[in-house]
């Protein structure tokens, strides 16, 4: 039984390194009514850099088109893949899960769509975990064991810069973002166990709600041996900063990564977020 892998870009995974085997599909930018492949098209760098020339920039996403999901799904029969395996950001957060499950049902092959319950770099390395399984010639449940185990022993905690994405994307009800704006209110956000994002806390400043998330962060990894992201929108050198000062605390091996366009076109310049995964 020949398993393939395949996961959306929202994961980020075109910025990390990876076997080439695992299929990425993603998700569109819309600037100003031009359209771009999420990375593609449009690096994180090149987006950030327009953001910050103009926060006024009139930005929207389209997930992959269930169309495109079936062309890949395909393209990895053809290849001779007897199953597949998809990976997709939270079905809270996007449609991407159920486009990928309406596209299986439309071709005659084994897709099992496995939602992440995650985002970002939890669900990349779901991914990147799952192909090496594959290669090492492990069975379907043992792979997707591998990945319930990830998505219940990780936590991700986000702060944003202004609520204003948060609003506009509906993340944030209309209300809540007027009242948090009006109060200069950083919150605390996280992305819970059902994979949505929801507020920790609301802090007056963003030195404030960086100072409580390394807080919460270091006094729930403490004792765990884990793995420690920290993700990035505009800020990489702010945050190469936030990666020393959470060294300082004793956390270890943090990784880097950005956020991509589309997920950041959510969250808004400023953006930062860390999280862990447990070994």
């Amino acid at each position: 039984m020949k398993i393939g892998i395949a996961v959306d870009g929202n994961s980020g995974i075109d910025y990390l390194e990876r076997d080439k085997e695992i299929r990425i599909f993603r998700s569109h930018l819309i600037i100003e009514k031009e359209e771009f492949e999420d990375f593609v098209e449009i690096s994180s760098d090149v987006f950030y850099s327009r953001l910050n020339e103009n926060p006024d920039l009139n930005i929207s996403t389209a997930q992959t088109s269930t169309g495109n999901i079936l062309e890949m799904y395909e393209e990895m029969h053809a290849k001779g893949y007897d199953q597949l395996l998809i990976i997709t950001i939270s079905k809270e957060l996007s449609g991407t899960y159920q486009n990928a499950v309406l596209a299986a049902k439309m071709i005659d092959t084994n897709v099992i769509v496995y939602d992440s319950k995650s985002v970002s770099y939890v669900q990349a390395y779901m991914a990147l975990q799952a192909q090496e399984m594959a290669n090492q010639g492990k069975s379907i449940e043992e792979i997707i064991e591998r990945l319930d185990y990830i998505r219940d022993h990780n936590h991700i905690y986000i702060t944003v810069d202004t609520l204003k994405y948060l609003v506009k994307n509906g993340r944030l009800s209309n209300v809540a973002g007027a009242i948090g704006s009006l109060l200069k209110l950083k919150p605390l956000l996280e992305v819970n166990d059902e994979g949505k994002v929801k507020t920790v806390d609301k802090i007056r400043t963003t030195k404030k709600a960086r100072k409580l998330l390394i807080e919460r962060f270091v006094k729930e990894t403490e004792g765990k041996d884990v793995m420690t992201f920290v993700v990035y929108t505009n800020n990489q050198l702010e945050m190469e900063d936030f990666k020393k000062e959470l060294e300082s605390h004793g956390v270890r091996d943090v990784q880097l990564v950005p956020l991509t366009p589309v997920v950041g076109t959510h969250a808004g310049p400023g953006t930062m977020g860390v999280g862990y995964i447990e070994r």
